[in-house]
């Protein structure tokens, strides 16, 4: 079978070049579906009631990835809870913590049960992914944040600092 070309002439046996040219591309592009697929994290999002029934657990620790100011302004009231922002303050704005994996690995194993929050459940989403990426088995992001606990009327703790006579 002849294919014509647009200025008429013939294309002697197109199709089967075409065909031949098409499978090793679907099969390329299914093979990368699937890696794809198969390598991403699926986080999961609990709400704060949940979370705050899993860290009244001992087997669930907290850690909070907002910037240390919002962190003593008020936090979650857990036993233990940590603090390694996500992302620091800086006059030029907020910069990604380049170090924030090391540093939660340096405190918790991959085998640890976290309950990531943050402000509004933004920052910990980004966070949690990194940490599930980085090979954490149980992590889960707190939807809503600081933000959704203290509106759901859940304990919450404020550093006082120390004040020396």
């Amino acid at each position: 079978m002849n294919t014509q070309t647009s200025l008429g002439s013939e294309i002697p046996n197109a199709h089967i070049v075409i065909k031949q040219w098409w499978i090793p591309v679907i099969y390329l592009l299914l093979l990368l579906l699937f890696q794809s697929c198969s390598a991403e994290s699926e986080i999961v999002t609990i709400d704060v009631h949940r979370a705050n029934s899993l860290l009244n657990n001992d087997n669930y620790r907290y850690l909070d990835v907002r910037t240390s100011e919002e962190f003593m302004k008020g936090h979650i009231h857990v036993d233990d809870a940590l603090n390694i922002p996500y992302m620091f303050n800086t006059p030029q704005g907020r910069v990604k913590n380049v170090n924030f994996s090391e540093q939660v690995l340096h405190l918790c194993k991959k085998d640890d049960h976290l309950v990531v929050g943050c402000q509004s459940g933004v920052r910990s989403v980004y966070a949690t992914t990194i940490l599930l990426d980085a090979g954490f088995k149980h992590v889960y992001n707190m939807g809503g944040g600081y933000l959704a606990w203290v509106e759901n009327g859940l304990p919450v703790a404020v550093v006082t600092p120390k004040v020396e006579l």
